[in-house]
């Protein structure tokens, strides 16, 4: 990658690494540390870091919602965190910061249109949000991400989209039947770069609705949306 890139990264960011390896090693995909084993072996990839920032993002943006809505229960806080650090809305971020441009991937993902994909991209941001951590703390994390999640909370309160598939199911089965829907994940595929995850959702023993994903969230909540369309058939 060069230094070009890097450097745009950081302008979106607003924040110089004082080690830029870490932002290199973020932006380097396992498909592209297979390839080139000379770099650090096939483990100097972005697997670690995007552990790290997964877990950095979902407690920023959760303290930042318990402080932004004092009245809000915990529900409707779970609910909002959900939708703004969901796969579709992590993956605009990462094309916001112009990740797709600077990551680093193999030659078959990169010709398969891997810098698009959402699952690469979240994983990229993520993995640079734990490299941002790494360099300079929470707060930099947040400055770097803070003006895209303001931007985002308006347009979700303003169309209500936080009111996810899940929640919804939940909430329509327990006034229904006074049961809360279970979810499994009932098969795993792919290689481990671009798995794709199947879950089912299940009232009791019943299984009402099955769907696939990029991750086991992503694949609970189109189960989830596959049981709310057998509710809507019904009704019809």
């Amino acid at each position: 990658m060069n230094d070009e890139r890097l450097t745009a990264v950081e302008e979106r960011l607003r924040y110089r690494f004082r080690q830029p390896e870490l932002l290199r090693l973020a932006l380097t995909h396992p498909s592209y540390a297979h390839e080139h084993p000379e770099e650090g072996g096939e483990e100097h990839h972005n697997q670690r870091l995007e552990f790290l920032g997964d877990a950095a993002v979902d407690f920023l943006v959760a303290a930042w919602l318990y402080r932004r809505f004092p009245d809000y229960p915990e529900g409707t806080l779970t609910r909002l965190r959900a939708t703004l650090v969901r796969t579709t809305a992590l993956a605009r971020l990462a094309r916001y910061l112009g990740l797709g441009e600077a990551l680093r991937l193999g030659h078959g993902e990169a010709e398969s249109g891997g810098d698009d994909r959402e699952a690469n991209l979240c994983d990229a941001l993520e993995a640079t949000l734990g490299a941002l951590y790494l360099d300079g703390g929470l707060e930099a994390v947040w400055q770097g991400v803070a003006p895209w999640f303001e931007h985002e909370l308006a347009a979700i309160l303003s169309a209500e989209t936080y009111v996810d598939d899940k929640s919804r199911y939940q909430e329509l089965a327990q006034a229904r039947w006074n049961i809360t829907p279970a979810y499994r994940i009932v098969a795993e595929e792919g290689p481990a770069h671009a798995r794709t995850f199947t879950a089912q959702v299940l009232l009791g023993e019943a299984v009402v609705g099955e769907g696939s994903g990029s991750s086991k969230r992503a694949a609970e909540q189109a189960a989830a949306r596959a049981a709310l369309a057998g509710l809507e058939a019904e009704n019809l």
